[in-house]
């Protein structure tokens, strides 16, 4: 297959803005979500140009890393998109995919919503990276980089976050699975990803099981 030159363009765009971030949010998490991406597009009926560029430019500018600025991504995404000379309707179906994709957005019941099947196989692709060994070793290098606790037995996980709760949370690394990752096998949109999810979450069932027999010998 030749490549698509607007394809490697975006993909060098995002490696150099992605040079220095933190380990769960850097290239190889949006590498793998693109090829995951289109793995799970081959069974549906997408846009495959708007799941790839959505794929790649997904956590260009996460807001956690910007001081909570949700639109910093979208923004950087529609700056990129429109020097590439793109079709406006291309252009802003990928920024409404990445303003709309992210897990806390499904906390806020009074948000705004949009949906395509786009925006449900890079959602599903992202989700699919936060479970599993990789969505472990994620969750556990995330909290490094905040120092948080591994696990405080007198912090109990909060399962009625709210969006700006799940934001300003420094609850311990264990909480997360309990507050986001074990939910996310419930909340796959396409049939490729639950079935996919399913072995992910167990493994994190797993791992927590081993993690809590170590932690009381």
């Amino acid at each position: 297959m030749r490549p698509n030159p607007l394809i490697e363009r975006t993909i060098a765009f995002v490696k150099k803005t992605l040079e220095h971030a933190e380990g769960g949010h850097d290239w190889f998490h949006t590498e793998r979500v693109f090829k995951m991406a289109e793995v799970l597009a081959k069974e549906e009926h997408v846009d495959i140009q708007v799941v790839q560029l959505a794929a790649l430019l997904h956590d260009i500018a996460d807001s956690k890393f910007h001081n909570g600025d949700e639109e910093i991504g979208p923004r950087k995404a529609f700056e990129f998109l429109r020097s590439q000379k793109l079709q406006e309707s291309t252009i802003q179906h990928v920024v409404h995919i990445i303003r709309f994709m992210s897990y806390k957005n499904s906390l806020d019941r009074e948000a705004p919503l949009f949906s395509s099947t786009e925006l449900q196989v890079v959602q599903d692709a992202d989700r699919l990276d936060a479970m599993g060994a990789i969505g472990i070793a994620r969750a556990f290098n995330y909290g490094g980089y905040k120092n948080r606790a591994l696990y405080n037995p007198d912090i109990p996980p909060d399962l009625n976050l709210t969006k700006e709760a799940y934001k300003k949370s420094k609850a311990p690394t264990i909480n997360h699975f309990y507050e986001k990752l074990l939910l996310l096998k419930n909340q796959m949109n396409t049939k490729a990803a639950q079935k996919k999810a399913e072995g992910r979450h167990q493994f994190m069932l797993q791992f927590l099981d081993q993690f809590y027999k170590e932690w009381n010998p």
